[in-house]
Formats: C-alpha cells, sequence, structure tokens
C-alpha cells in the first residue's frame, strides 16, 4: 500500500513538472535567448543559460538606433512603440465596452425573463463554437462598407464580437448565484432596478466583472489573425502582428525578436499576477447559489 502510495505520488510530481515544463519552457527559453549574443544564438551547442550574457538587443529594440553584425541600421524603437500603444488602446477598449455590455445584458438575461430569453441567449453562446476565419471574409467586407479598416473603432468592435458570449455567460451566472432578497429590499426602500443594479448588485458582483475584464484584456492583448486582417499599417497594428515581421528578406533577429517577446508578455503577465485572486474568485462566483 505505501508503495503504490509513493508511486502515485511520484506520478503526479512527475506530470506536474512535465506540465511546468511545457508551459514555462518557451518563456524561459525567450527571456534566456533576449540575453544572448547574436554570435551565440547560432552555434549548434545547447546553452541553458546566456555563455556571454548581453543587453544588446534591448537596446536595439529601446535605443535610438540599432545595429545587427556590426552594421547600424534604422531604430525600430518608433515601430516597437506605436505597437505597443495600439496594444494597450485596442485591448482596453474592448474591456471596458465588453465588461460594461455584460453587466447590463447578463442581468438582463438572468433576471429580466421575457418570451425567448433563454432561446436568445442559446444563440448568443453558440457564437462561441463558430470558427473565427468562417466569418473573416463577410467582416472585412463589412467593414470595408463602413470605412472601418485599419481603425481602432473597427479592430475594437470585433473584439467585442468576439469576447462578449464568453463575458455574458460568465456575468449571467454570478447574477443567477445571487439571492433575490438583495433586489426585493432595494425595492422596497423605493429603490428602482437601475439604481439597484448599480448601488446593490453590481458592487458585489465586482469580481466576476474583474475576471471577464482579465479573460478579455488577455485575449484581446493575444490575438494575431484578427489584426493580421484588419490592421494594415502601423495605425492600429499590435505587437502581435509586429514581432515577426523581424524576420526579413536576408536575416533573422531572434535576439531582437525574443526582446520585444519579453517585453511584450510583461502587460499580461503583471495583470494575471496582481489580480490573479480576483479571477479565481470571479470564475468561482457562479459555481453555486
Amino acid at each position: 500500500m505505501w508503495r503504490s502510495l509513493h508511486v502515485g505520488r511520484g506520478l503526479r510530481i512527475a506530470g506536474l513538472v512535465l506540465l511546468l515544463v511545457w508551459s514555462l519552457g518557451p518563456i524561459y527559453w525567450a527571456v534566456v535567448s533576449s540575453f544572448t549574443l547574436p554570435t551565440d544564438l547560432t552555434v549548434a551547442s545547447l546553452h541553458l543559460l546566456p555563455p556571454h550574457p548581453t543587453l544588446i538587443h534591448y537596446r536595439n529594440l529601446l535605443g535610438a538606433v540599432s545595429s545587427f553584425q556590426g552594421a547600424v541600421t534604422q531604430s525600430v524603437w518608433p515601430l516597437f512603440r506605436r505597437a505597443l500603444l495600439n496594444s494597450i488602446a485596442t485591448s482596453l477598449a474592448a474591456t471596458l465596452l465588453t465588461v460594461a455590455i455584460a453587466a447590463f445584458g447578463g442581468y438582463a438575461f438572468a433576471r429580466m425573463r421575457f418570451r425567448g430569453s433563454d432561446a436568445l441567449f442559446g444563440l448568443v453562446i453558440a457564437t462561441l463554437a463558430i470558427p473565427a476565419y468562417t466569418v473573416m471574409i463577410p467582416l472585412y467586407r463589412l467593414l470595408i462598407a463602413l470605412r472601418l479598416v485599419d481603425t481602432y473603432i473597427g479592430i475594437t468592435l470585433i473584439y467585442v464580437s468576439a469576447f462578449l458570449p464568453l463575458a455574458l455567460w460568465l456575468m449571467r451566472s454570478v447574477y443567477e448565484s445571487m439571492p433575490r432578497s438583495l433586489e426585493e429590499a432595494a425595492w422596497l426602500d423605493g429603490a428602482g432596478r437601475l439604481h439597484t443594479l448599480l448601488r446593490v448588485i453590481l458592487p458585489i458582483a465586482s469580481p466576476g466583472l474583474i475576471a471577464a475584464a482579465i479573460l478579455t484584456f488577455l485575449n484581446a492583448w493575444g490575438q494575431f489573425m484578427v489584426p493580421l486582417v484588419f490592421s494594415p499599417t502601423m495605425q492600429t497594428k499590435p505587437l502581435t502582428v509586429l514581432i515577426p515581421e523581424f524576420v526579413t528578406k536576408n536575416y533573422v533577429d531572434y535576439g531582437l525578436m525574443n526582446a520585444a517577446g519579453v517585453l511584450a508578455i510583461l502587460p499580461p503577465l503583471l495583470l494575471v499576477v496582481f489580480l490573479n485572486r480576483y479571477l479565481v474568485s470571479g470564475l468561482m462566483a457562479g459555481t453555486g447559489k
């Protein structure tokens, strides 16, 4: 019996180690590569630590000028800065709009029963099963007609349409887990439905709102296919599209790409680290009544 327990524990530990290596290995390798000299990146032998640590890739990325193989080239910092601002702008706009709609829409589906409400909610949730590439051409034609291609508004609206069903599902579950006595008490005191939602329900549902905001921001920040099609210029191009463009016809600047990737993961990483407890509590808020 003790032997089987030790074997089971060993398998669990091995599985956990394998999961950590699988999940964190690429991030670790990106960090190591960002501090490795270009000559060391192309050698055949594998190094788990930089043989000669350097900040040259970060200087090339953030400096006034860049260099590659001893030749001075045009700085990529203006492009990186613009793409960073684009990522922040579109992700924040999509997050705020999605959470605002989900806060009211989820309450309507949870409390305001009307004919066809369940069917309508089911149709909204069913859109989660639609692959993004199947609607890419219709969306592109629609945005061309509305003159919203390569605009913040157009990108934000696409993100909202993609991430709103999940946020609605989450907020509806949160509202349904809350006792109706809270609203009834507010109504007895003379509060209207809107006042009750804003002053009583939303403060209690804040973990769910934060969870929806985190999920929306992370999904918007990591988007690649949508901005690749709808953001052809630096006017709205995000980091996820800019970084692969460091691969040119004549060479691949692996160190610069990894340095840019490390900086690109910092905002979502900090968001998850500091708001992780809100994400967990928000996701668990609708698990029971």
